[in-house]
């Protein structure tokens, strides 16, 4: 499936992720810190909706890792991603496993049209940061819930700590990340993803830190939500 001109997306943004599809689901590979952070993602999620037998949405899934931890936990899960090569990836793996995952490569602005106030739960964990409208997809994920249903999103918050450690430290000292896997810019303050939120009818429940340490390679949910952060929105019945 090709991506649209007017599609919710950055090309380079897409390119630079298919570069690390191969590697995706090495513990110790390129995406080392976000096999840490997966734990710490999914029993945020857990806390919040019940998994079993819920119909969960992962938005940016890439490779796959939330998406078959929910899965894993009991969710029918959909997974949408607009890398063609990440999902390659995720569903060869799902083979491997025999996590069942329904991989889509669609956009979430056109799944909401499709298939509105069908799921229970919508996953969208380190995505927002990456497109150009990221007020567009809390809407669309908003539309795709059930009345009642939660949206659980988690980005990196736009401030000198985030600078500090998420591009400097990650990126250029400790060399965890790719150079280039963030751009300060499109970092979003909690206040800012609050507007989104309630301009998409939604009430935002929570927000909570996501520490992570390189040195232990360990993530947990706590603490001050000012480099990377998780966000729980609920939709009214």
């Amino acid at each position: 499936m090709s991506t649209p001109a007017t599609a919710n997306v950055r090309q380079a943004e897409l390119a630079k992720f298919e570069a690390l599809a191969q590697r995706w689901w090495d513990p110790d590979g390129p995406q080392k810190p976000l096999h840490a952070l997966n734990p710490a993602r999914l029993g945020y999620v857990a806390a919040r909706v019940p998994l079993a037998g819920a119909r969960v949405l992962d938005v940016g899934c890439g490779g796959g890792l939330l998406s078959e931890a929910l899965a894993r936990a009991g969710a029918a899960v959909t997974a949408i991603d607009l890398a063609p090569g990440l999902l390659k990836v995720a569903r060869l793996h799902g083979l491997e496993s025999g996590v069942q995952v329904e991989y889509r490569q669609v956009a979430v602005e056109a799944l909401a049209e499709e298939l509105p106030e069908a799921f229970d739960a919508v996953t969208c964990m380190e995505m927002l940061e990456h497109v150009p409208d990221p007020g567009a997809v809390v809407q669309a994920c908003a539309t795709l819930l059930k009345p009642g249903g939660r949206l659980l999103l988690s980005t990196l918050n736009r401030t000198p700590a985030a600078f500090a450690l998420a591009i400097v430290g990650a990126e250029y000292v400790a060399r965890l990340l790719p150079r280039g896997t963030h751009q300060y810019r499109d970092f979003i303050r909690p206040s800012e993803l609050a507007h989104w939120l309630r301009a998409a009818g939604l009430e935002l429940e929570d927000v909570s830190g996501l520490r992570y340490d390189p040195l232990r390679n360990r993530a947990w949910v706590g603490g001050r939500p000012d480099v990377n952060y998780l966000a729980c929105a609920r939709k009214p019945e």
